[in-house]
């Protein structure tokens, strides 16, 4: 009985532990309200995130060298950017310290048509968080993050994707 005891008291110390661990290379989280930035789309003209006000926005960190980043890239135009077209929403995908000569090469290469915006030096991204990517954020349409998520996989978009269904 008492290393049944022991075991128990070992296992929740442990889960407690773990679920009070900081998600440390996480700037901003759920409720926070997204920080004023600009960017430059591909094609040069600039984007204020403060002109996107009153739409639903996800803003996606993603750099041409990130494995998960190409896989969640090659889904977006029909998961996200045709299926909500029409609506009030925007898909803000920004690489992350890709050259404009490497995101030329990719777009080409992956036959991607959709805007895509730059952080060459990371300043927009340091606003966000430390590290990891794919990193995306939604935006309600008064500006604060409604949901979070960091990495690539089919159950993550589909919980984002019923997030945006919520919001709009």
């Amino acid at each position: 009985m008492k290393k049944l005891l022991l075991i128990t008291v070992l296992i929740s110390t442990t889960l407690v532990t773990f679920a009070q661990q900081k998600d440390e290379d996480t700037v901003l989280k759920t409720g926070d309200m997204v920080p004023d930035f600009k960017t430059k789309m591909f094609d040069g003209e600039m984007l204020d995130i403060k002109s996107l006000r009153g739409k639903v926005v996800l803003i996606n960190f993603w750099a041409t060298w990130c494995p998960s980043c190409i896989q969640e890239l090659a889904v977006v135009q029909k998961e996200l950017i045709d299926r909500f077209k029409g609506k009030d929403f925007v898909f803000l995908p920004i690489s992350r310290e890709d050259s404009y000569e490497k995101i030329a090469a990719f777009r080409k290469e992956k036959k991607h048509t959709f805007p895509m915006y730059m952080d060459p030096d990371r300043s927009i991204y340091s606003l966000f968080a430390t590290k990891s990517i794919p990193r995306n954020y939604l935006i309600d349409k008064n500006g604060k993050i409604v949901h979070t998520d960091k990495g690539y996989s089919p159950a993550m978009l589909k919980e984002t994707i019923a997030h945006i269904e919520k919001l709009l």
